[in-house]
Formats: structure tokens, C-alpha cells, sequence
């Protein structure tokens, strides 16, 4: 069984670099073992890489990541050399997530085309081998039905000699299937195909939903499902008494009610105590050991983090 971790993903805009700066420092110091950043066109965050590169310059143990880049946004031989000059300067602290886009209002706003998911995922997995090949055999060539590479170089080379740890996560077979090939690290998430975050999220939120996803996996992935690390990005995460009440007031504006809100593993709700020994079943329930809440959250769910962290 994989020790916890836990991961704090920025989720409320800051105005300065040395608010930003000051937020690693913080994530640091609680015991949080990575700082996300996502990569969404209209939520005021900052731009992920340079973001990542910052918090990591004003820290010495954090690691930084991207949950999740878009693929289509940027070319993945760019991407690759971007990501190994940070794994490289950060002496190894970085995590790559790499996703194949979802949020319909980031392509209708940059005028990118938004294509239907399973072409988006193949994209993505074409990528994704470009990226892995530049890392790994420092060259890539790739004649494929979205990219076509030919001999690229791999320069420079990432910290360790096999890159980065890849982040693949998603709530669909097809993405998931890609993520149990190649990704060491595996978020189990909602489905998302609608584009959007509203009431029909809440139907694939369940316990029996997310076992689901757990198995694609271990089937997809055979004998590396060992190797790999199940990742929870949380909905909530709120340590605090009387979290069932508070429950009951919030969870009909998701379609959903308490109870089947408190089921879920994308929702942690209740005292530090109670929260601790909800992880502990989840883990040996789904295999989750690398949970991810959010930035306002971080503070009240340290002592969960102080509890757990490494065992």
C-alpha cells in the first residue's frame, strides 16, 4: 500500500509575485508535497510554467506541477523542453500533467477548435509519446495523424534520465487507458465530456463510479498498475464540526443530497479526526494515496496532512 501524499492545487487568483511566492513557502511548511497549477484561459490564475518555475525557485523540498496542461495549446516537442529546463533547474521537483482538454469556454475564447473528445485524446496520446521520447532517448520522430516530427532533439535533458513523473487523469475509458500505458501517476476524476461543471457531474460521482475507473485501469495497465500512484483531486475538503449540516445546505445546488455527497471521494467533509479515518478507508477502498485539495482549503486540513503524510 503507497504512502500518503498530499498536493494543494492553486485555485484563487493572486495579485503579486510575492503573494505567489509566499503561497509556496506556505504550502512548504504544512508538509504539502506539490503545488498545482491548472491551465484554464479565464480563471485570473497566472500562467502555469512560469508559475511553477517561481514556486519552485522560493523553495527547497516543494514540488511544482501542472493539473493539468491542455494539450491543445501548446506543441509537445515546445512543451518537452519547457518542462525538462524545469525538471532540470528544480533539481527534479516537478510533476507533468497533461490532459486533453475539456472546458468548452477555453476554445470558444481563443478560437481553438474544439474537437470531440475521443480525437482530442488521440492528440493527446501522440503527444504524450513525442514528450516521453524526447525525454527518455533525448530524439523523437513521429509521423502520426496530428503531429509529424522528425528527429527532434531532446536538449536539453531533464534531471532524471527518465523525465519527469507524467500525470494522466480523467474520468472516461479512453483517457484512462492512455494514463494506465503511460502515466505514473493517475488521477481518477469525474466525468467531464459535457464540457462544462454542472448537475450531470454529480451522476458520476459515486463510490461505484470511481471503482469503475479504478479497474479500467488495473486492466489497462497489467503489470505496472504497482508502479503507479492513484491521484484524488478533491470537489471539497473542509475540516470542521458540524460538517454534515454544512453538507446538507451546499450539496442540493450539485444534484446531489448529503449523504450521497459524503460517499463520494471527491468530497471530504467533517472533523480533522473524521477525515483522517475516511482517507484511510478510501485508500484501501480505491487505492487513493496522492489526494490533492485546494489553495483556500490548506491551512484547516494541515493537521489531516501532518497526521498522515508518509505512512
Amino acid at each position: 500500500m503507497r504512502q500518503f501524499r498530499f498536493g494543494v492545487q492553486a485555485s484563487s487568483p493572486t495579485q503579486t509575485g510575492l503573494e505567489w511566492q509566499e503561497i509556496a513557502r506556505k504550502a512548504e511548511s504544512l508538509g504539502f508535497s506539490t503545488l498545482f497549477v491548472p491551465d484554464h484561459l479565464d480563471d485570473g490564475q497566472f500562467s502555469p510554467i512560469v508559475a511553477m518555475t517561481a514556486a519552485a525557485m522560493a523553495t527547497r523540498t516543494l514540488r511544482v506541477g501542472s493539473l493539468v496542461f491542455d494539450n491543445d495549446y501548446r506543441h509537445p516537442v515546445l512543451l518537452a523542453r519547457e518542462m525538462a529546463t524545469l525538471d532540470l533547474i528544480s533539481e527534479g521537483r516537478l510533476e507533468v500533467g497533461m490532459g486533453a482538454g475539456w472546458r468548452r469556454s477555453d476554445y470558444e475564447q481563443s478560437g481553438i477548435h474544439y474537437d470531440p473528445p475521443g480525437v482530442r485524446i488521440s492528440r493527446l496520446s501522440e503527444a504524450v509519446e513525442i514528450m516521453v521520447s524526447l525525454w527518455r532517448e533525448g530524439t523523437a520522430t513521429l509521423e502520426g495523424q496530428h503531429y509529424s516530427v522528425n528527429g527532434a532533439v531532446g536538449l536539453p535533458k531533464p534531471y532524471a534520465p527518465q523525465g519527469p513523473p507524467l500525470i494522466i487523469g480523467g474520468g472516461g475509458r479512453k483517457i484512462l487507458d492512455l494514463a494506465a500505458r503511460y502515466a505514473q501517476i493517475v488521477g481518477i476524476n469525474p466525468s467531464l465530456s459535457a464540457g462544462v461543471i454542472g448537475t450531470e457531474v454529480a451522476r458520476t460521482v459515486g463510490p461505484e463510479n470511481f471503482l469503475e475507473r479504478v479497474a479500467w485501469v488495473k486492466e489497462s495497465a497489467g503489470n505496472r498498475f504497482e508502479e503507479i500512484e492513484l491521484q484524488c483531486l478533491t470537489l471539497v475538503a473542509q475540516a470542521r464540526d458540524n460538517g454534515y449540516s454544512w453538507l446538507s445546505e451546499v450539496a442540493p445546488a450539485f444534484g446531489v443530497t448529503a449523504d450521497q455527497a459524503m460517499a463520494s471521494p471527491i468530497v471530504l467533509v467533517g472533523t480533522v479526526s473524521e477525515i483522517i479515518e475516511t482517507l484511510e478507508l478510501r485508500r484501501q477502498q480505491f487505492g487513493f494515496s496522492y489526494w490533492v485539495i485546494h489553495q483556500q482549503e490548506m491551512e484547516a486540513f494541515a493537521p489531516v496532512v501532518a497526521a498522515l503524510n508518509g505512512k
